[in-house]
């Protein structure tokens, strides 16, 4: 579809697109919260089966929504003894990185018939930079905070033990995440998500996903389970082991406050999957080319949410990890893994590309200057 002109009245439309994206984002994940929750819900019911939500709304559809009604009117009990200021602090650390993160995931593009005749396509994207990845990995680093600083706050040893177990999870599997990020960035040759999926067009075959059999495949899984322990999902839930921790960091907040590390940990599923999407899976392009009338952003959705199904098919099918086998899975395999390919990858990518015929081409630009001037004296 192209819109026919790139101008409403006075107002540029093409200015607007950042705003109309950030809009889009944050409209998405705090309305497709309580879906998200009712799907997981229900996924999982029909995998034990079991009944599932039946009560409020056909099928139990409007079940989150009285949850949501319920915490924001439920008393807030504050315990005796917690830092006050980082107590109230850690909720926000925990959903406002998940947010922000998504600023430089694009979801679609959009084409507009410019003045001279010409058709443009701009991407649907808050922020269009070329370190688009470094911003999403500063994000996910920043969000541990909000769950550390939510333990130690607490004045509660079990909330304390939740934090250092999120602690370590994460800056354990957030390495191996990083190198199957800087792989798919040196299979794309950018570091700009835009530029990662237009290198993926053109049918599912080019997708980073298939690239260098079968080193793509194997730095795909890594990456994909390094998303569901960033995310401290099942089965790598153990900073909220409720038969060990009760309810682990956030043991201590009720009413709202526990609400947002609820809704910052579905953000944070759907950025990472986002991440996914667009990494290894082809972003907002079509699997086939013959099937590019259907709207990017279509696609995008259908790509996130079975990302979304495997979240709660691995919920719903593994057991809990024991704390040193998540390590060990992390430490021992994972990591190795990822840095053994993100070489492999390097080695291929010199190989296949063409040597310069000029071996020192900067001592060359550097010498002429002072060349001209010896011929001038």
């Amino acid at each position: 579809m192209i819109i026919p002109n790139y101008r409403l009245g006075p107002i540029d439309l093409v200015t607007l697109l950042p705003y109309i994206a950030m809009l889009c984002i944050i409209g998405f994940i705090l309305a497709i919260v309580p879906l998200l929750i009712w799907i997981e819900r229900v996924v999982i019911s029909l995998m034990q089966d079991r009944i599932g939500p039946n009560r409020v709304g056909p099928r139990g559809l409007l079940q989150t929504i009285a949850d949501g009604i319920k915490l924001f009117f439920k008393e807030d009990i504050q315990p005796r003894a917690v830092d006050v200021r980082i107590y109230y602090l850690a909720p926000v650390l925990a959903m406002i990185p998940a947010l922000t993160a998504g600023a430089t995931l694009p979801f679609s593009t959009v084409r507009f018939r410019m003045e001279d005749g010409s058709v443009q396509t701009f991407p649907m994207v808050v922020g269009n930079v070329n370190i688009g990845i470094l911003f999403i990995l500063a994000m996910a680093s920043l969000q541990v905070y909000g769950i550390i600083l939510a333990g130690w706050s607490s004045n509660n040893k079990y909330s304390l033990l939740g934090g250092l177990r999120a602690s370590a999870q994460v800056i354990s599997y957030e390495l191996a995440m990083s190198l199957a990020i800087l792989s798919a960035v040196l299979m794309s040759g950018s570091l700009n998500l835009v530029h990662v999926v237009e290198a993926q067009m053109n049918g599912f075959w080019n997708w980073n996903l298939f690239a260098y059999p079968p080193l793509g495949f194997i730095i795909t899984v890594i990456y994909l389970i390094s998303m569901v322990a960033e995310t401290n999902r099942a089965p790598f839930d153990l900073p909220e082991a409720e038969s060990e921790l009760i309810a682990g960091f956030h043991t201590e907040y009720s009413s709202m406050k526990f609400a947002m590390f609820f809704m910052g940990e579905y953000a944070s599923m759907l950025v990472v999957s986002g991440v996914a999407v667009s990494l290894w899976f082809g972003g907002w392009t079509s699997p086939l080319p013959l099937l590019d009338f259907i709207p990017g952003f279509i696609w995008f959705l259908v790509k996130l949410f079975a990302l979304f199904f495997v979240y709660v098919w691995l919920r719903a099918s593994l057991p809990r990890l024991r704390y040193d086998a998540l390590m060990n899975l992390g430490w021992k395999r994972m990591l190795p893994t990822a840095l053994v390919i993100l070489f492999l990858i390097a080695c291929w990518n010199t190989l296949r590309t063409p040597q310069a015929q000029d071996a020192n081409p900067v001592s060359e630009i550097t010498m002429a200057p002072a060349r001209a001037a010896e011929g001038e004296r």
